[in-house]
């Protein structure tokens, strides 16, 4: 299990590199035009529906980055499979199909489905696609259905696989995310320890999406608390309104940038120079913007333990602020925008102090996260096991060995000339189709040897090469021996 998360960890590490560009794109566009969100500016409207684009769709990122990460070869077609898992589920889950298969009108579908599109489900997705990839892109079906065969069965059964968890989602999903909403109602009447139980859940709940659940009670109206409305449009009492939001700045915008640096220097001194690249950008929009699932995702499943750590540390902080009474709000989320935006509204009480709580949450976040890193050897991202780095590589070797079709192309591609004569070689369903230099090179009676039912000469630098159904497999080996 262990090896396993450190693998997710580092397959999410392509689909979280671009989350910061999404960040920031957000926050300058919500800087421009911070009350309309673009309505009063086309810039603005412009990038903050460039940076959605992303953001939004951090679910599909995650699916088919999830796919490709944890594929034993990395194709395409893992990342393609990963896609069609997360579309079968997100559509059959949808609240219009929820409410078609339950008979019941739309609007009385129960919430937690419209909160279906998220990192959990495109994580899940992902997966199941990997699993399925690597343990059937070999598959060779009875002839009849040949044309299926290897890369092409798997997307066909990672389809399949997410109707039967989306019938199990079906019944699970909302039953937690209720508990999960009635669980929030009661610990709303705790005071400062609520907003801090609160603070706890709500990170440690980011990984399954259902931190929505627990937002909705405490952000909006679900529980009569609506905490961010009210805090924007000065209705409620000051020093109180905002409690369950102010505690998120100082670990938005110093405590995550914080554990950012201290992944840096705890890094491999080989790989400092990637890791420093993906952090400061995550830093960066952490502070700016409060967007802090780049840093996040980078450690929650590589390190689970220290991602509870933070979670414990988000706790607190709420519990810190909400017991002084000092409140700020946001808009969109805590980071150094939406903190400047609503330091001077009626409702702000003593915001200054949240950025010295911010700046000793720095100090705690990065000398806490650097011993627990070197103490526990957690595999932060720079810091992961140089075999597990290399077992991409082996997996594909191991894979390709006692296939009995390495030796059919590399008989076929002596035949061709090899590297000297191949200028490209593509396929169609039953036949091998290669550009060549010089057709006399061509050894038609080798190729012929290795029992292909038949060559066909089409131009003066092209030829086919019938191998039928299953001419996928001999090309992803020819692929492997190209050297050009």
């Amino acid at each position: 299990m262990k090896a396993y998360l450190q693998k997710l960890g580092r397959a999410l590490m392509l689909p979280v590199a671009v989350l910061p560009a999404a960040a920031i794109l957000l926050g300058i566009g919500y800087a421009i035009d911070p009350s309309g969100w673009g309505a009063g500016s086309p810039v603005a409207s412009f990038l903050i529906k460039a940076g959605s684009s992303i953001l939004d769709n951090i679910a599909i990122l995650f699916a088919v980055g999830v796919a490709l990460g944890l594929s034993k070869d990395k194709d395409g077609a893992s990342a393609l499979s990963g896609l069609v898992a997360y579309l079968v589920v997100k559509t059959v889950l949808s609240p219009a199909s929820v409410a078609m298969l339950q008979g019941i009108n739309v609007e009385d579908v129960n919430l937690a489905f419209s909160k279906i599109e998220n990192a959990f489900i495109g994580i899940l997705a992902g997966a199941v696609a990997a699993f399925l990839y690597n343990r059937f892109s070999k598959t060779q079906l009875p002839t009849a259905f040949a044309f299926f065969s290897g890369k092409r069965l798997v997307p066909i059964l990672s389809a399949g696989s997410m109707l039967v968890i989306s019938l199990v989602l079906l019944y699970v999903w909302p039953t937690i995310f209720t508990g999960l909403v009635t669980f929030g109602e009661s610990i709303s009447k705790l005071g400062a320890v609520g907003a801090g139980i609160y603070g706890f859940f709500n990170r440690l709940l980011i990984p399954t999406g259902l931190h929505h659940a627990l937002n909705a009670v405490f952000w909006f109206d679900i529980a009569g608390i609506n905490d961010i409305n009210n805090f924007w449009s000065n209705n409620g009492t000051k020093g109180i309104t905002g409690m369950y939001q102010a505690g998120f700045f100082p670990v938005m915008m110093f405590g995550l940038p914080a554990a950012a640096l201290a992944m840096y220097h705890t890094a491999k001194s080989k790989r400092k120079k990637q890791v420093a690249s993906l952090m400061l950008a995550a830093g960066v929009a952490a502070f700016i913007t409060g967007v802090t699932e780049p840093i996040e995702f980078a450690f929650m499943f590589a390190a689970p333990g220290l991602y509870v750590v933070h979670a414990v540390l988000t706790g607190i902080s709420l519990f810190i602020a909400a017991s002084f009474h000092w409140t700020a709000g946001f808009a969109f989320s805590g980071g150094l925008i939406d903190y400047v935006l609503s330091y001077n509204l009626p409702l702000a009480n003593k915001p200054y102090m949240i950025v010295v709580q911010g700046l000793v949450f720095a100090v705690i976040y990065y000398t806490l996260f650097r011993f627990l890193i070197t103490r526990f050897n957690f595999k932060t991202p720079g810091r992961e096991d140089d075999e597990l780095l290399e077992e991409d590589s082996i997996n594909q070797v191991a894979a390709s060995a006692d296939n009995k079709f390495a030796a059919m192309a590399t008989e076929i591609y002596a035949g061709l000339g090899g590297d000297q004569n191949v200028t490209s070689v593509d396929n169609c369903v039953t036949r091998l189709r290669i550009e060549v230099k010089d057709m006399d090179t061509v050894n038609q009676e080798r190729i012929k040897a290795t029992g292909i039912p038949g060559i066909n000469i089409v131009g003066k630098t092209s030829i086919q090469v019938i191998v039928g159904t299953q001419v996928q497999f001999v090309a992803d080996e020819i692929e492997k021996i190209r050297k050009v």
